[in-house]
């Protein structure tokens, strides 16, 4: 397993399987951080109209000294807008910000905004235009893939039934002891590719007595179980650090965890539900 795998998404682009994520990396740090992780191994970079960092993402990206045809770049359209013309300004400034001709993948960021993500409204209507607005440079060669993300069900289908071109994948939170067992088996089902984002939930899981213990097993980081577990699932981690260095310890992860161990990672999961309703 390298960094330069890749997953064929269901539109027969060739996506690499592992991200760099940059949410809360600042604008500063951003470009030194894309090209030390490119220069490392890492071919799909993954941004954000909501981490204000798309410029330094995007000369980060130009200075790494690799073709632009060899880094697959994803952002997202910011959770708040919400209608066409809103949609197709915000894709034309990535576009300008990033600094590059075409975006590989396009994800909507959220199917509500932020500050109403767990309201009754479901946005239906308004994210079946930010999607046309989406395929309006989809069809012109400017995206080359369109997506999803932190999508359920009904946001999903409320796309698929009304698009031109469909969804390729799904971006949604996926770690060890969030394991979104749900929605990840509805996924299967489809022909959407399950991004996972933060896979180390933070650094919380990173001392998790099971992931060490499985650490020493197989002879990895607890980061690296994390990781691999992930992959396993057939999910695609985008991965965060700041740290270059820690970035490293992903160039290679050459181990198999077994289906047993496997199993035992989901149900931390499950346990910390059972734990939260409890404690409701």
């Amino acid at each position: 397993m390298t960094l330069q795998d890749t997953i064929t998404l269901s539109n027969k682009i060739e996506m690499p399987k592992i991200a760099l994520g940059t949410w809360l990396t600042p604008a500063e740090v951003a470009q030194d951080i894309v090209k030390e992780a490119i220069k490392l191994g890492f071919r799909h970079i993954d941004t954000a109209q909501a981490y204000n960092n798309e410029e330094s993402v995007g000369k980060g990206i130009r200075e790494s000294g690799i073709p632009r045809n060899e880094i697959f770049v994803t952002t997202k359209v910011a959770a708040e807008i919400k209608n066409y013309v809103g949609t197709v300004y915000s894709i034309e400034k990535s576009l300008e910000k990033l600094g590059i001709e075409y975006i590989d993948l396009l994800l909507i960021h959220a199917p509500m905004p932020w500050d109403y993500i767990h309201g009754p409204k479901r946005y239906f209507n308004e994210n079946r235009e930010v999607w046309k607005a989406m395929e309006k440079f989809y069809f012109e060669g400017k995206i080359k893939a369109l997506g999803v993300s932190n999508f359920k069900k009904e946001d999903i289908k409320n796309i698929v039934e009304n698009c031109k071109i469909e969804p390729v994948a799904n971006q949604i939170k996926m770690h060890p002891k969030s394991s979104n067992v749900t929605l990840y088996k509805y996924l299967q089902g489809t022909n959407l590719a399950i991004q996972a984002y933060s896979p180390l939930a933070h650094g919380e899981v990173l001392n998790e007595p099971l992931l060490l213990k499985l650490g020493e097993k197989y002879g990895a980081t607890t980061a690296q179980i994390c990781v691999k577990y992930a992959l396993q699932r057939k999910t695609c981690p985008v991965i965060k650090s700041l740290n270059p260095q820690h970035l490293k310890q992903f160039q290679s992860l050459d181990f198999h965890i077994s289906e047993e161990d496997m199993n035992a990672i989901t149900r931390l999961g499950a346990i910390r539900r059972h734990l939260n309703k409890k404690n409701c």
